[in-house]
């Protein structure tokens, strides 16, 4: 397979994920109470945590469109995805239904965990270096002639 069409299912999936993060952004300002539920009470200015990271969503889901900071930032938006993991298990230990609903029962709250490592992996997926079939990675031409001079 060819890297232009191995890459075709990735930049649909960066794409995607890029729109997921823009409405998770927005879905931290509609549900900023959900959201900030889902943070235990002795962490400071939760509120305003959740305001910054819904701008933080946007702008890391704008720097994905940028070719030459794209793969930083797939690896940016992994960590970031790790170090929010801890509330989403705070919220299913707390019986925290997810932001926007009133409820949620309990099993959804343990399964909606799963989603985490998947994001992290769709993430890396798509913001990988174009993988060559000799397991090597190859730079972009453009790369590759700065690296010359």
């Amino acid at each position: 397979m060819s890297n232009s069409s191995a890459s075709l299912p990735r930049k649909f999936g960066l794409i995607v994920f890029s729109f997921v993060f823009i409405a998770a952004g927005i879905y931290h300002f509609t549900e900023a109470e959900g959201f900030t539920a889902m943070l235990p009470d002795f962490i400071p200015w939760r509120a305003a945590i959740i305001y910054l990271t819904g701008v933080l969503e946007w702008i890391l889901a704008i720097f994905l469109f940028i070719p030459s900071i794209r793969h930083k930032t797939g690896v940016v938006i992994a960590w970031y995805l790790v170090l929010i993991f801890p509330a989403n298990i705070y919220a299913a230990f707390a019986s925290i239904p997810a932001p926007g609903f009133e409820s949620s029962p309990p099993w959804a709250l343990w399964v909606r965990l799963i989603f985490q490592p998947l994001l992290i992996c769709w993430i890396l997926w798509a913001t990988k270096l174009p993988y060559r079939a000799n397991n090597g990675y190859v730079l972009s031409n453009d790369l590759q002639n700065k690296l010359k001079h």
